[in-house]
């Protein structure tokens, strides 16, 4: 999962979970639509990291949230690269990086059951239309889980591939991460079934 519950006393520990997911969404949103530069990226990510701090969350569970992304994120500096220019490559990846961040962040000093049970009740007014708020609440827990879990499954993909000597094949990354990351969607689903979450 981003992030794993780290107890505490900070002023982010004791924020609402609520109040977290909306400015969670807000910071992702504006940092999309506004970071432009690598500097603007450069100064966002000291503002994140000032939070971390403030969090009192250790530098080493920061670079562990972080460390399933080089892969992904090498990938997609790559990309843009060759489509557009390294200085959009580093915004692309920067604004990745510090959303992920902050997710991690918010997940490491909030309980799930807190953000899911914040979830279901900004949903409850939706009801009357239709809306099912724990299972948005079961889909947002999903997200948070599957999200690292894929970078994780890049990285391990890439590791294995670089000790056959294969770093250089696309392939041989692409054809196994799908295969890893269809078997583990099928483990899931089989869990979620075996607990009584379908589509009726």
């Amino acid at each position: 999962m981003i992030g794993v519950y780290r107890p505490g006393d900070s002023p982010l520990h004791r924020m609402p979970a609520g109040p977290k997911l909306v400015l969670l969404l807000v910071s992702i949103v504006a940092a999309s639509v506004f970071v432009r530069s690598p500097v603007q990226v450069v100064i966002v990510a000291v503002v994140v990291a000032g939070l971390f701090a403030v969090a009192r969350i250790p530098w080493r569970v920061v670079v562990a949230q972080l460390r399933p992304l080089v892969w992904m994120v090498a990938l997609i500096a790559v990309f843009q690269m060759l489509i557009t220019s390294p200085a959009r490559a580093a915004v692309v990846c920067g604004v990745l990086v510090i959303s992920v961040a902050l997710a991690a962040l918010v997940t490491l000093t909030t309980r799930v059951t807190d953000l899911l049970d914040a979830v279901t009740r900004g949903l409850g007014p939706l009801r009357r239309i239709g809306v099912d708020p724990e299972r948005i609440g079961l889909l947002l827990a999903l997200a948070i889980r599957c999200v690292p879990l894929l970078a994780g499954i890049v990285h391990d993909v890439s590791e294995a591939r670089r000790a056959r000597g294969l770093q250089w094949s696309m392939t041989a990354l692409v054809t196994p991460t799908l295969v890893r990351a269809l078997r583990t969607a099928d483990a899931m689903g089989d869990a979620l079934a075996a607990r009584g979450v379908d589509d009726v």
